[in-house]
């Protein structure tokens, strides 16, 4: 927000700096800068009526981002070490699928809150009321959000504890007795994590609304702590049990929603939980969260589905699974989620600052992001997949077929990367307007599309090649256990789940265009020269190197490290200098 007043440069240099890259100031306290009759300034944190607030440059936006990237480098990085504990204590055994498929509910309902349907109705409908109403009314809407989020929760939560055989029985109906078991003592371990890390997601949409990006994003680090805790520490205390896995998770939830709740007292908008289902804010936030509940997180069903598949398949599916897709997540965590959490108040307060052309500008900037960043990061999980499986993971109990097995659902799955970092802008595009229909349509499509993919792509391996008539064969034509005889057959499951997220952005893309509150700004085409041009540079490098050193298994884990250092390394300067040459510069970015 720029002022003018008697020190024009100095305002508009600190009310730059404060209201888009400060993290830790208290907008309670009012600006001491002058202003002219007419031109906003600011009086508290939740604005009052009348005010018109500016638009956020494009440079807040890429420093925004970088803020948050950086943060959840951090919580990627320790949640690979926590990965790696893993693999070396527990491997990818019945017990560890047991542990991931009960992991998968509560961890579906964070990705729900935070980064799906709960924060695109709620951050939207705040920033109309940070814009548009005093700081007594905002804090009320947080109260009454926060005590109706809290009172559903906690009813789910007792149903799931109640309900927890049955569901795993639902769930997994292919686990053996002890496994079906060991899965229903998690679910009642694990699922409370849901109601704590829901209440965090909500005092994380109050700071990215305030900008203040860094603490949200660095809070999932307290989960891979407690989970290598618990791996470590709690674990040999327990005989080696899986059950403390669960106790971690439990832990994580209540730290995370902790370490929030001084930054938002520092606001002045530390809840205080009220019923408020009669509330207006409250009412239109639930309207909206309805059909984002399913339109906003395709991703999460598809792969709860896939999980539910993957429970028939050879033993190590649901394992193989999950460690790929935890590489997926440093380009979606660091990059599509940090594009995402910053890029959807801004375009929430343009469209509520009735702004068309710097909401058009806000995507183009995100759309540029996702181009530079998914394509290279797509070919480098591709052709780069089994260094980085044995690298990380093959140790222990995570033997030479584990790591390629996980390769090949990296692999299969990494095509679609651009897809889901796209999402990740398209999506708020339309919630941040809130329109909450218009993506249903694309959701429903991308569920039965995974589906059909599903069947058709595992019908083919049964019908359509050797082994799959050989093993239907020997099961006397049952599917069930003719799909789990077939090693490799979860890599079709990851496969579908890429198909699906094309066709989920794809058709975001076209509705949005539709919609027509997206212009193409100037020079899309040379950036598709450049990035075509460096992608190449990259996969010529990588392969390169690939050829040199085909083989993976027998070395140390210094060995492994050091050239997989080389191969990151050397895709990544090919890739960036290219770009350099051809004339592209950080600078690009900001506008």
């Amino acid at each position: 927000m720029e002022f003018y007043g008697t020190q024009p440069g100095r305002c508009r240099a600190r009310a730059t700096e404060e209201g888009n890259y400060g993290v830790f100031r208290d907008l309670r306290q009012p600006s001491r800068c002058p202003a002219e009759p007419g031109v906003s300034r600011p009086s508290d944190g939740a604005g009052r009526a009348g005010e018109a607030r500016p638009p956020a440059r494009q440079s807040g936006l890429l420093r925004s981002t970088a803020v948050f990237s950086a943060m959840t480098l951090l919580s990627r990085v320790s949640g690979l070490v926590r990965d790696q504990v893993y693999a070396h204590v527990f491997g990818a055994g019945a017990a560890m699928d047991a542990f991931f498929v009960a992991f998968r509910l509560p961890n579906f309902m964070r990705r729900l809150s935070a980064e799906g349907s709960f924060s695109m109705a709620f951050v939207p409908v705040l920033a109309e009321y940070r814009q548009t109403r005093d700081h007594a009314e905002v804090k009320e809407l947080v109260d009454r959000v926060a005590g109706t989020l809290a009172a559903a929760l906690l009813v789910v939560t007792a149903a799931v504890l109640l309900l927890a055989p049955w569901i795993a029985r639902l769930v997994a109906p292919e686990f053996a007795p002890e496994q079906q078991r060991l899965l229903a003592d998690l679910l009642r371990i694990t699922f409370p994590y849901a109601l704590f890390i829901s209440l965090a997601s909500l005092a994380g949409g109050i700071l990215n609304t305030w900008r203040r990006f860094a603490i949200p994003a660095l809070s999932p680090v307290l989960l891979n702590l407690s989970m290598i805790a618990a791996a470590l520490g709690l674990a040999p205390l327990m005989g080696g049990s899986v059950l403390a896995l669960g106790w971690g998770v439990l832990a994580a939830g209540m730290l995370q929603l902790a370490f929030q709740l001084p930054w938002l007292a520092r606001l002045g908008l530390l809840p205080r939980p009220r019923w408020g289902a009669a509330h207006a804010g409250v009412r239109r936030i639930m309207t909206l969260m309805v059909p984002t509940l399913f339109g906003s997180s395709v991703v999460q069903f598809n792969l709860l589905f896939n999980t539910w598949v993957a429970a028939f398949l050879a033993g190590g599916s649901v394992s193989w699974l999950y460690y790929s897709d935890r590489l997926l997540e440093f380009p979606l965590g660091m990059f599509g989620v940090a594009i995402g959490t910053v890029i959807l108040p801004h375009l929430s307060s343009r469209h509520a600052a009735t702004d068309p052309e710097g909401f058009s500008r806000g995507l183009d900037w995100g759309f540029r992001l996702c181009v530079l960043i998914g394509v290279p990061a797509a070919l480098g999980l591709v052709v780069c997949a089994q260094p980085l499986i044995a690298t990380l993971f093959q140790y222990g109990r995570f033997d030479a077929l584990d790591a390629r097995m996980s390769a090949w659902s990296l692999m299969a799955q990494s095509i679609a990367v651009p897809a889901f970092l796209l999402v990740k802008v398209l999506a708020p595009a339309f919630y941040s307007r809130q329109d909450t229909r218009t993506p249903v349509r694309a959701a429903v499509a991308a569920v039965l599309v995974n589906a059909a993919c599903t069947a058709v792509l595992l019908g083919l391996l049964l019908y359509a090649t050797d082994a799959g008539r050989a093993a239907l064969d020997a099961a006397g034509g049952r599917i069930g256990q003719a799909l789990a005889s077939l090693q490799g057959a979860h890599a079709l499951l990851a496969l579908a789940i890429a198909i699906a997220g094309w066709t989920n952005a794809l058709q975001l893309a076209w509705l949005l265009r539709r919609a027509g509150v997206y212009r193409r700004s100037p020079g899309w085409g040379r950036l598709l020269v450049q990035v075509a041009v460096g992608a190449a540079g990259l996969l010529a490098v990588v392969l390169w190197l690939r050829g040199l050193w085909p083989d993976w298994d027998h070395w140390a884990w210094w060995e492994r490290g050091w050239r997989l250092m080389a191969l990151v390394g050397g895709g990544a300067v090919a890739y960036a200098g290219l770009l350099l040459l051809l004339g592209l510069r950080p600078r690009h970015l900001r506008a």
